[in-house]
């Protein structure tokens, strides 16, 4: 398997890729500023978010024993699983008991993290996704590359000759045509399959619901045409009550796509009853722990559990911007997967790779609609595993040298006076452009620049001096604006005085006799 390293040098070597990603991410990133500013009082919803959360998680055992209670009431059979391989048997075993010979599937990132497809298919299974971008990828053969949009990273041309190959005769690149063709083929598959499955955006624990959010209307038609519905749950997809449904159907699809509310949201409780004229007349609610309860207690990882899949992470997040999905080498990518990947897995290995992808600037936190904070657990990641022994050697001994340098201001100067001498062998018009040592990552697309001949540190007694000076002129020109203002105000009051003995004086020579009256040079008599 190679690196995350390798992984981004491919990805940064192709061009579309770069262009694809920066330009979806960039709209969806746009669209959710303007739904957010559109909202008015986005911080405190995001607020509002986080508590729910919070709570939820802080009571995870609670909400789930009254959800599977409520669930068996209305007629569904619950599963948990304690691992994904317990899932996936779990999953087989109803396939099995059914004599399923097709599989219809919705969206759902649980089922990519089990990989039900390779399973179902093993176990001579046909399972077909029906959402419109994991089709695609699915005839690709490749994993998606984000949570909302999974073939990102994909154009119409590519998708043509894909879905052309499906077909078997050429489709022009045109979306009403291939979109066209996508929904005839899937309607057929929507009729014939033994079995309909989904994932889970949220379960209602007072109502024992599950609730699907969705933009092209393939989960409704999965949950409601085959008679058997299979729902793969992550045990910390549950919220309390409907009312706090409210939050979460106003933070997911604003952060995820900026729409104010999602096309369709359905609310599934139970198999069809004897009134209603659709839906699968058994359901299966698998719950998914995979690593999920490692979290719960753990200071500084119990809030990833707050995660509501929207995606936002990935679009404010320069580093996935640049290399994509597929970078990070495992299901769920960008800054949540960047963390939730070893997190889960308990990956130590993996710390030093996936964890790194990222420049720790905290874009996936103010995109975050609960406020994970993604960026100090990519540290916290980073700090166990040097705990554990994973550390690079090399960095540690540089460190350390670092620390023994910059903990004596003498030696620190004197390493800084050695510099400025070494690194003439190197420097090139004021820049560092040599591929030595630590410098070879960064300068492969950009270069260093060379430490300046007089660091700051000399420079403050002069600039100080010249502070104090431009202070003083300062000072000085102030207090001549201040004398030069008194004086115009004495000589407009002597002004004003004068004026008013004037009036004073004309007004009396009224009472006393004629007025003269002087006008254009001219004196006559009133």
């Amino acid at each position: 398997m190679r690196t995350v390293k390798e992984r981004a040098e491919l990805a940064l070597n192709n061009e579309f890729l770069r262009k694809a990603v920066r330009f979806t991410t960039e709209r969806l990133r746009d669209g959710k500023r303007k739904a957010s500013e559109d909202h008015g009082n986005w911080e405190e919803w995001r607020e509002r978010g986080r508590q729910i959360r919070l709570h939820t998680i802080a009571h995870l055992d609670y909400y789930l024993n009254r959800f599977a209670e409520q669930a068996r009431a209305n007629g569904a059979h619950v599963h948990f699983a304690e691992t994904g391989a317990e899932a996936v048997k779990i999953a087989l075993e109803i396939a099995a008991h059914k004599a399923a010979r097709s599989v219809v599937k919705s969206k759902s990132m649980v089922s990519e993290e089990l990989h039900i497809n390779r399973a179902l298919e093993e176990a001579g299974i046909e399972a077909v996704e029906t959402d419109l971008g994991e089709y695609i990828i699915q005839l690709a053969g490749e994993a998606p590359s984000h949570i909302i949009i999974p073939a990102i990273h994909k154009n119409r041309h590519q998708i043509a000759e894909l879905l052309s190959r499906e077909a078997g005769e050429e489709l022009p690149p045109e979306t009403s045509v291939l979109a066209g063709f996508v929904r005839r083929k899937l309607r057929e598959k929507f009729l014939s399959a033994d079995i309909g499955m989904t994932g889970c955006n949220f379960a209602i624990a007072e109502t024992g619901s599950i609730v699907l959010f969705e933009n092209e209307g393939n989960a409704r038609m999965v949950s409601t045409v085959p008679k058997t519905q299979i729902t793969f749950m992550g045990m910390e997809r549950i919220i309390p009550s409907w009312s706090d449904l409210e939050v979460m159907a106003t933070l997911l699809p604003r952060s995820a796509t900026g729409q104010k509310l999602t096309v369709y949201m359905s609310g599934i409780t139970g198999p069809r009853r004897t009134a209603d004229g659709d839906g699968p007349e058994e359901m299966h609610i698998i719950i998914l722990d995979n690593g999920r309860s490692e979290q719960l207690g753990d200071p500084e990882f119990q809030e990833l559990l707050n995660c509501i899949r929207c995606g936002a992470c990935l679009n404010a997040c320069p580093v996935y911007r640049h290399i994509g999905g597929h970078a990070y080498g495992g299901t769920y990518s960008g800054p949540i997967g960047a963390v939730l990947t070893p997190a889960l897995n308990k990956n130590v290995a993996e710390w030093d790779d996936i964890a790194s992808a990222s420049s720790l600037c905290g874009a996936c936190y103010e995109a975050c609609p609960v406020k994970i904070p993604l960026h100090d657990m990519l540290v916290y990641l980073r700090r166990r595993k040097v705990e554990q022994g994973y550390g690079n050697k090399l960095e540690t001994a540089g460190m350390k040298g670092f620390a023994a340098v910059t903990a004596s201001s003498k030696r620190f100067h004197r390493a800084l006076k050695a510099g400025r001498v070494v690194q003439r062998l190197v420097v090139r018009n004021g820049e560092i452009p040599a591929r030595i040592g630590p410098l070879k990552g960064w300068n492969k697309y950009r270069v260093a620049p060379s430490l300046a001949n007089q660091p700051f540190r000399e420079r403050w007694d002069t600039l100080q001096h010249e502070l104090r000076a431009s202070t003083a002129l300062t000072v000085t020109a102030q207090a001549a604006q201040e004398r030069m203002k008194a004086a115009l105000n004495r000589r407009a009051a002597k002004v004003e005085g004068r004026e008013a003995a004037d009036r004073t004086q004309r007004s009396a020579g009224d009472h006393a006799g004629p007025a003269f009256v002087r006008k254009e040079g001219q004196t006559y008599d009133g």
